[in-house]
């Protein structure tokens, strides 16, 4: 079946009955408004690692970035539809608004992206499996990196929400050094010409954002346009394909924090990145390769045991008996990744804007949180 009339039997499932499959998959991610991009290379990304699948339904619905409509959409999908797991959300916002009680109520969810340190944690669950990363990670790579440079006073910049607050603590956990500037912003802000001049009048020799979608392409833009100059770091949310296109020569030679892209030598990201273009005729972003990785374990466990049995699936997806496009991959005891985590540059291939690795920032990277989770 091609992704195409899966897309449509996945708008079709969502109208009319259909026979029941042995496992029901649900997918709530943001398929519209400024964050759109981010959901659909997630939904992409899965849907075609899931191809094939024959014996499971997918059910694909559009959060709006709105917590409550996230909820709503959980709701009926848990109630409802009777899905046996979760997935696809994208902003650590909905997430929290979403998880805590899908798991509550025996439901697995497996995040392809939104990991926030509560989940981390003090509020980690056995049901709950973070895919991506755990929200500091990135920003980690960026602090390590930033600190190997030699910088000594970075400005600082993320949204005042869980995601952004994770990423301000991640990066000052690996810089461990004094600050020009620190400065949380309004989510979904896109007039930066007040942090700007912060960042001008602050001595900084460096700046350090995390500003999401659409965000970051008005930052970046005028950034460039300022004339302020000073090097400038980030994590790959901040620089995934769609953004660079979107932002173009004012991105090139940005340093981002990732713990994927699409020129890592894993055999299984080559076929992937191959898959990707084949069928969506664009170069796949790490959302979408969370998305696919996901796939890929959902498909892994399941293969060893159904949902109902839910000791034995949650042994399954905690093996992670998977080849990921990230190469190494396994779960700590707070079912959150063990793995590296690397910089790339921003560069161009001919009239398109990408990224390639130049260093490698972190080693077989846990969490921050792990000690605080009761499972052990």
């Amino acid at each position: 079946m091609s992704i195409k009339s899966l897309l449509a039997a996945v708008s079709l499932a969502a109208l009319a009955s259909a026979a029941q499959a042995e496992v029901r998959v649900g997918m709530i991610t943001t398929l519209s408004g400024g964050g759109a991009s981010l959901g659909i290379d997630t939904r992409d990304g899965f849907l075609l690692g899931m191809k094939g699948q024959d014996d499971v339904e997918i059910l694909v619905e559009d959060d709006q970035r709105k917590p409550d409509v996230a909820v709503q959409i959980a709701d009926k999908m848990i109630q409802s539809d009777k899905v046996d797991v979760l997935t696809g959300i994208v902003w650590s916002n909905l997430a929290m608004a979403v998880v805590p009680s899908a798991t509550a109520q025996g439901k697995f969810y497996l995040s392809t992206n939104a990991a926030p340190a509560q989940l981390a944690g003090k509020g980690c669950h056995p049901n709950y499996f973070a895919v991506s990363y755990q929200n500091d990670n990135l920003h980690e790579a960026a602090g390590a990196f930033a600190k190997s440079e030699g910088y000594t006073k970075p400005f600082i910049m993320a949204p005042n929400y869980p995601a952004g607050q994770d990423s301000l603590n991640g990066f000052k956990r690996f810089f461990d050094g004094d600050l020009a500037g620190e400065v949380y912003t309004q989510l979904g802000q896109t007039d930066f010409a007040a942090e700007i001049a912060q960042i001008r009048a602050s001595g900084a020799d460096s700046v350090f954002f995390f500003l999401p979608g659409g965000m970051g392409i008005s930052f970046l833009k005028q950034y460039a346009g300022s004339g302020v100059g000073l090097p400038v770091l980030g994590p790959a949310f901040s620089f995934d394909q769609a953004i660079l296109q979107a932002v173009g020569d004012a991105a090139l030679g940005v340093k981002n924090g990732s713990n994927w892209s699409k020129d890592l030598e894993v055999p299984a990201n080559a076929d992937f990145v191959s898959a990707f273009q084949a069928e969506y005729g664009r170069l796949p972003s790490l959302y979408a390769a969370y998305g696919y990785d996901t796939a890929h374990l959902l498909i892994s466990a399941l293969d060893k045991a159904d949902p109902s049995d839910a000791d034995a699936f949650r042994a399954a997806l905690k093996s992670a008996d998977f080849d990921s496009v990230r190469g190494k991959f396994s779960f700590d005891t707070n079912q959150h990744p063990i793995q590296d985590i690397y910089i790339r540059e921003v560069i161009k291939e001919g009239d398109i804007y990408t990224n390639k690795i130049v260093a490698t920032a972190l080693t077989d990277r846990s969490s921050a949180y792990v000690d605080d989770c009761s499972m052990k």
